[in-house]
């Protein structure tokens, strides 16, 4: 088989406004609906106008890393072609970066409750492993990546010796 064109002259767009990239993400938030995310991130308490409706912000920026969003401008994934028609609420890149960088450490944590509580809901809402007598344990790894700087809050030397986000 053999390309009928040079790569130079080749062209994709989908400009389709029914079309929906990420129709994955329909069942993966049904299911964090389910386990309790709008009303976990709903305790979140950001200050100021870029706090508001934090519940629906926290559901837009799992949903955009689960699409691939790596960085805020990324985000607007969430915003192409029919994906508008399958969530409502859905936010501008840049009122999801007003949300984040209101953060301090003690928001952190709390999103890190928001986890807790949602891992929890889904354990309930989708049990992975047979309910069997005595106790499971499951191990979730997480990466411990050094950050730089004395300005940054919650940082200390962790159980690796790196200096990264504190577990305290």
């Amino acid at each position: 088989m053999q390309l009928s064109h040079a790569l130079a002259r080749v062209s994709v767009r989908f400009d389709d406004p029914n079309l929906v990239s990420c129709a994955g993400l329909v069942p993966v938030l049904a299911l964090a609906e389910r386990a309790g995310l709008s009303k976990a991130a709903g305790r979140l308490t950001v200050p100021g106008p870029g706090g508001a409706r934090g519940d629906r912000k926290v559901a837009a920026l799992v949903a955009g890393m689960l699409a691939g969003a790596d960085s805020i401008d990324d985000m607007d994934v969430l915003r192409h072609g029919g994906l508008g028609r399958l969530f409502k609420g859905v936010r501008a890149p840049s009122t999801l970066g007003t949300f984040l960088h209101s953060f301090t450490f003690g928001h952190v944590r709390q999103l890190d409750a928001v986890a807790a509580d949602v891992l929890a809901g889904l354990a309930r809402t989708a049990p992975l492993v047979p309910a069997q007598p005595g106790v499971v344990f499951v191990d979730v790894d997480d990466t411990m990546r050094e950050v730089h700087g004395y300005a940054k809050q919650g940082v200390a030397y962790g159980y690796n010796c790196v200096k990264g986000p504190s577990t305290r």
